[in-house]
């Protein structure tokens, strides 16, 4: 058994990424964020679609061609493939985790 709200390092110098599951097609990850934004040299374009919910914290994910979208607990949000996007931001004084299923 694990849980999705433990094992956070006290130290965050970067995002930290934890695969939870994957399988045909499909993979599932957690993410914990800082106060981390995406790197500031280009957008994620991912093959993949992206399905990403906000279990505590707060984040903006601001697209290419579009209008930032800022996620609190329980918001979640769809990316389709090549939909370029990066985080925009991210709390700095507690943790965002994320739980993104990436799939086909």
């Amino acid at each position: 058994m694990a849980n999705l709200f433990e094992a956070i390092p006290e130290g965050l110098p970067e995002e930290l990424f934890d695969e939870v599951v994957s399988g045909r097609g499909v993979t599932v990850e957690r993410i914990v964020s800082r106060g981390h934004t995406s790197p500031d040299t280009g957008w994620y374009d991912q093959p993949r679609h992206e399905w990403v919910l906000v279990l505590k914290g707060k984040g903006v994910v601001a697209f290419e061609n579009g209008e930032p979208v800022t996620l609190g607990p329980g918001d979640h949000l769809t990316i389709p493939a090549h939909r370029r996007h990066r985080v925009a931001w991210t709390a700095p004084d507690e943790e965002t985790i994320w739980l993104a299923v990436h799939y086909d």
